[in-house]
């Protein structure tokens, strides 16, 4: 580990993306959380898809996927999510440390922070792409909640190329195996387009989840030049392909989309919406004790 690198990242979107008042944040959680339709029957859960937008847009989405984690007791969750104001090739993981959070401090899991850094070469030290990054940091109100004290490993995506995509999923397979971790990947859907369209284009990137086709998804965003991908089919696409592709690695056998929606339906202006998506990778319930 790089013995220069900053030990404590702090919140760079509390007060503004969400409250800083712990306990207005906690009751906004709470009811994000409680809102959450029905869970799927799974025997364990491996990985979730959440959005990243201000809470009160797409916090509700996002607690019908932290609802699941709700009734696991994971050993450490690692977070995947895009780069929006530093562009660099490769994954930058935060080593070391904690992540703070007006619900508390989250630490950083530093031994499979090192695993990834030893076993994976797109992922590297670059505590500049995290410093105002957003797409994890609205993770954390629902992680500090879910599961107050579990580590997180901490993985920001710079240029989403199908070979960084692709190294991500098999570093996170090798370095999380046998352990029990639940993978997040950070993504909102198709971004600036009415309602109506909006709805058509995120069925499409819903059905491929749903359908755990995480090539059919990478296949999808490269349709696209890289920078028309978060506009027409999500901002975090090569961290949900990741995320996917590592989940199967570590025994997700099924998928389940639990909750699509958009901003349109919290501030009334559908001429001009972001999707939001919430799903979940996971062993099926009547899998008894398979991959436990």
């Amino acid at each position: 580990m790089a013995s220069e690198a900053p030990v404590r990242r702090r919140p760079a979107v509390a007060g503004t993306w969400y409250p800083a008042d712990p306990l207005e944040l906690g009751r906004l959680v709470d009811r994000c959380l409680a809102g959450a339709p029905e869970p799927p029957p799974l025997d364990r859960l491996v990985a979730l898809i959440a959005p990243h937008a201000g809470l009160v847009y797409s916090g509700p989405i996002a607690g019908a996927a932290y609802a699941v984690l709700a009734r696991c007791a994971p050993e450490a969750v690692l977070l995947v999510g895009p780069s929006h104001y530093v562009p660099f090739d490769g994954v930058a993981v935060w080593p070391s440390g904690q992540f703070d959070t007006p619900l508390g401090p989250l630490p950083i899991e530093g031994t499979l922070a090192a695993r990834l850094l030893a076993r994976c070469p797109a992922v590297i030290e670059l505590p500049a792409a995290h410093a105002r990054e957003h797409s994890l940091e609205m993770q954390l109100p629902f992680l500090a909640r879910c599961c107050p004290g579990v580590p997180i490993v901490p993985l920001v995506m710079g240029w989403q190329t199908r070979e960084t995509v692709l190294a991500l999923a098999e570093g996170l397979a090798e370095a999380c195996a046998g352990r029990r971790v639940v993978l997040v990947a950070s993504s909102d859907l198709s971004h600036f387009f009415d309602a109506g369209t909006a709805a058509r284009l995120d069925a499409r990137a819903a059905d491929l989840v749903d359908r755990f086709d995480d090539d059919g998804l990478l296949d999808e965003l490269e349709r696209y030049p890289e920078h028309e991908r978060g506009r027409f089919v999500m901002c975090g696409g090569g961290a949900v392909v990741s995320v996917m592709r590592a989940a199967r690695g570590l025994g997700a056998r099924t998928a389940r989309v639990v909750r699509l929606g958009h901003s349109g339906e919290v501030s009334g202006d559908n001429d001009r919406v972001v999707g939001y998506m919430a799903a979940v990778f996971g062993t099926p319930a009547a899998a008894s004790g398979a991959g436990a």
